[in-house]
């Protein structure tokens, strides 16, 4: 199965702390969250990853090298104008599709749930997408409200609800298995398309099914200040490791 992870943030809210550095270097308990994300997937089984960049591209590339000290083999993907958070994908069809899946995973999220489990999961499911996502009255958080996943008894989702902190739901990871034949629907560059703003909406109104698993870990959102300290905070205490 091939990865994508996305690295190509700015790190607007964050750059009082980071000095604009890229989002995904952003250290957390002394280490790089996209370091963590490529020893997770490494862990899991990867062994090639694409990485998509934009904003201070070089310096991600020379923190991550060819991906060696990670047990990776690390492929770029340079958007000259940011594409999205499906639009990267998109700009990877031709390498995505090769197999009937492909896993996507946003780098700039603290990340570690069984990934072995979650791609088995999804891979049995005859779904178009399988989401990652958490409850977050019971797994370890930041705070920061995420895009809200909706699902029915079955977890089969039926809504996408963005910037609507208080709105009922599981919290999205991030953290997707696709069918690859999605590719299909997202819109070629140099249009701008996110997954769940824009793509998974459109697929539920088609009849696609998406489908939600719960995740075992956790997922650390480091958007703000406050979610940054409050991740630094986590670790520090042992809450998460």
């Amino acid at each position: 199965m091939k990865c994508l992870v996305l690295a190509a943030g700015m790190s607007t809210r964050l750059a009082a702390l980071t000095g604009g550095a890229p989002k995904p270097l952003t250290p957390i308990a002394g280490v790089p969250v996209l370091h963590r994300n490529l020893r997770w997937l490494a862990s899991a089984g990867f062994k090639e990853v694409y990485i998509n960049l934009h904003h201070r591209a070089d310096e991600v590339k020379a923190s991550v090298g060819d991906g060696s000290a990670f047990g990776l083999r690390v492929e770029w993907s340079l958007e000259n104008l940011i594409l999205g958070t499906a639009g990267a994908a998109k700009k990877l069809e031709l390498e995505l599709t090769e197999s009937r899946h492909f896993l996507m995973v946003y780098g700039d999220n603290v990340l570690n749930f069984d990934l072995k489990n979650f791609i088995a999961a999804a891979e049995k499911t005859p779904v178009l997408v399988t989401i990652a996502a958490f409850d977050p009255a019971k797994s370890p958080n930041t705070g920061i409200a995420g895009g809200r996943v909706q699902v029915d008894n079955s977890g089969a989702v039926t809504a996408f609800v963005e910037g609507q902190p208080s709105a009922a739901g599981f919290v999205n990871a991030g953290v997707y298995v696709c069918g690859a034949r999605v590719l299909k629907k997202i819109p070629a560059s140099p249009q701008s398309s996110d997954w769940a703003r824009d793509i998974f909406p459109k697929l539920i109104a088609s009849g696609e099914k998406l489908r939600a698993e719960v995740i075992d870990g956790y997922c650390l959102g480091i958007d703000t200040p406050k979610a940054y300290e409050r991740a630094q905070e986590l670790f520090r205490s042992g809450a998460v490791k």
